[in-house]
Formats: C-alpha cells, sequence, structure tokens
C-alpha cells in the first residue's frame, strides 16, 4: 500500500509525542497547532486521524530539531552505503514510536503491516515511512516479504518494539563506509521488567545489518533469523534494546505461545532424549544466565529473568513429550 501525504494538525492544547522522524533534515518548518481533525490514507477509504497521532508538521519538526541536534554535538555522518530500515508490525502503537524515532536519520522507512487497529500506521505516516499492508504470513515468511520490499542493499531489520542506542547510529555509519563482510551482529539489551539489563551482564548479539542480495530469512518457527551466504561480525557500540517485557506477565504469556509454536517444528525433527532435556538443560539453562552471564548484577529482576527463561526450556521440551504420547494413545486407539 503506498503512503499518502498527511496534512495533519494537532488539536488545541494536546501533547505532542516525542517524534525525531528523519524527513525533516530539509529545513522544513513545523505549521502552527491548530484545531481539527486530520485525514490519512488508509487502505481503499479515508478515516479520521488519533489525536494520539501527531501531524506530520510536527514529526518534521522534531527531524529538524533532531539534525539541529546532532549538528551541536559534532555529529557528522561518514559518506556510506545507503540504509533501509525494516519493521513489521500489528498493533504495535505502544512501542513504534521509539522504534522509528531511534532511526531516523536513514535513508527509507519500510513498515509491513499486518492489519493493525490501533495508532500503528498513524504513527509510522508521521515519520515517513513507506507503509504496506499484507497478511500475516509467519514470522519468517513476513519478515522476508519486508526486507524485499526495500529499495536499498543494505537492511537493518528491527522488531517494533526494538530501538537503537545513543552509540548505534555511529558506529553503523562507520561500518557501511566499506563493509566487507555479509552482516553484521548488533548486541542487543534486554528489558527485564521493571529495569533494563546491567551494563556489565552479557548481552547477546543478533543478526540485523546486512546486505539483502546476500540473506534469507530462515523457516524457524517463532524465532525466524536471518542467514547469509558470507562471514558477517559483530559491531561493538551499535547496541539496541529490546522493549518487549514490561513486566512478568507478558514475560509469561511469550513462554507460552512460543513454547506451543514449536511444537510442530520439534516433532518433525524427532528430537531425541526429551525425558534427559527436561531434567538437566532447565538448571542448567539458569545458572549459565544466572551466573555466567552475570543476571545477578540486575538484582531480583535478573534472578526472575533467568528463572523464567529456565522454565520456557523446560516448557518447550514437556509439550514435546506430551504431544508424542497424545499421538502414541490416538494411534493405539485405533
Amino acid at each position: 500500500m503506498s503512503r499518502e501525504p498527511i496534512d495533519d494538525k494537532a488539536a488545541a492544547g494536546g501533547r505532542p509525542p516525542a517524534s525525531l522522524a528523519r524527513a525533516a533534515g530539509e529545513g522544513e518548518a513545523a505549521r502552527d497547532a491548530g484545531g481539527g481533525v486530520s485525514e490519512i490514507a488508509a487502505g481503499a477509504g479515508v478515516r479520521e486521524a488519533s489525536t494520539i497521532a501527531s501531524p506530520a508538521s510536527l514529526a518534521r519538526a522534531a527531524g529538524a530539531e533532531g539534525a539541529a541536534r546532532d549538528a551541536r554535538a559534532g555529529v557528522r555522518e561518514p559518506a556510506r552505503l545507503p540504509l533501509s530500515v525494516v519493521v513489521t508490525t500489528l498493533d504495535n502503537a505502544a512501542t513504534l514510536e521509539r522504534c522509528l524515532a531511534s532511526v531516523y536519520w536513514a535513508d527509507e522507512i519500510v513498515v509491513l503491516d499486518s492489519g493493525s487497529q490501533d495508532a500503528t500506521l498513524d504513527i509510522a505516516r508521521a515519520h515517513g515511512a513507506r507503509i504496506c499492508v499484507e497478511p500475516f504470513k509467519g514470522y519468517g515468511a513476513q519478515k522476508q516479504a519486508a526486507i524485499d520490499k526495500a529499495n536499498h542493499d543494505w537492511v537493518l531489520l528491527l522488531d517494533a518494539d526494538e530501538s537503537l542506542g545513543a552509540r548505534a547510529r555511529e558506529v553503523i555509519g562507520r561500518a557501511l563506509t566499506a563493509p566487507a563482510v555479509a552482516g553484521y551482529r548488533l548486541p542487543r539489551r534486554e528489558q527485564m521488567f521493571w529495569t533494563f539489563q546491567h551494563a556489565w551482564s552479557w548481552t547477546n548479539a543478533h543478526l540485523r545489518l546486512f546486505d539483502r542480495r546476500r540473506c534469507r530469512m530462515n523457516d524457524v518457527p517463532v524465532h525466524a533469523a536471518p542467514q547469509t551466504d558470507g562471514p558477517t561480525r559483530t559491531l561493538r557500540g551499535a547496541d539496541f534494546v529490546h522493549h518487549g517485557e514490561p513486566d512478568i506477565e507478558t514475560k509469561v504469556g511469550k513462554i507460552n505461545a512460543y513454547s506451543t509454536g514449536l511444537v510442530a517444528d520439534k516433532l518433525r525433527r524427532r528430537q531425541r532424549f526429551l525425558g534427559v532435556r527436561m531434567l538437566f538443560y532447565p538448571p542448567l539453562f539458569f545458572v549459565r544466565q544466572y551466573v555466567f552471564k552475570r543476571y545477578f548484577l540486575n538484582g531480583w529482576a535478573g534472578f526472575i529473568s533467568a528463572a523464567t527463561g529456565a522454565f520456557y526450556v523446560f516448557l518447550k521440551y514437556a509439550k514435546v513429550y506430551e504431544a508424542r504420547r497424545a499421538k502414541r494413545a490416538a494411534q493405539d486407539r485405533d
């Protein structure tokens, strides 16, 4: 679905969002805020924009402010290859603003939505994103479809509940001046309920910055990830933050949904020694997270995160065991 121009205005007395849209580096001033309700294109029809999604004029002004702040701080972008940022969405209004604000400097933002009913598309438009809408095809297939829509060869793949850290722009810019690898892994810092990962605890690095001509999403259910045909390396300093687990309830809900989503794949691969895995892997996982990855530095949040992670690896194999028993029982009845 193509993006159409927006002529939004903030409701009088309303609070503009903390948008840092990239579109405004061209020196365009924000329009005066006034009353009224904006109209934006949505599919084949037109609907009124929610007042919680602020106007494109304010997004442009915020982008100009971001560019000015970079200039005051002496931030100079090196001559680099153009970059497309790709995000898939479904009702992500709570986190998308932060995500897109962190990449306002990118050459292109592509948002592939699968039917959001909240303000997700309003936020994406305010940040100058090119928006497409397609039904959800599965985690890997949906992300691959979004990657294929990028205009530039180098892609930064983010989830809607992720955002780049303060130094990432500079580090990524240097890496893209003359990339000698097929992709780069970026360290991800996790939200741990009421806090964020301690700076000295271990962060996992994920392949998120890559040449899309040399990379495809794999078909692993739930945890689909990009795979390249060449070497990769980790970009230290280009951290990004995962804002996906603000409380224990959300964490446990994901654990339950993800472990169920993995059952069919594990059955197909005929994983062995399920009893041994259920007995020994969870405690080993806890020790690895809490001690060797230094989650103890995060206090009780780190302890709970390691414990729920151990429960997740237990649940993955317990559900496979249950499914196998059910299958054998059905065969015996036949």
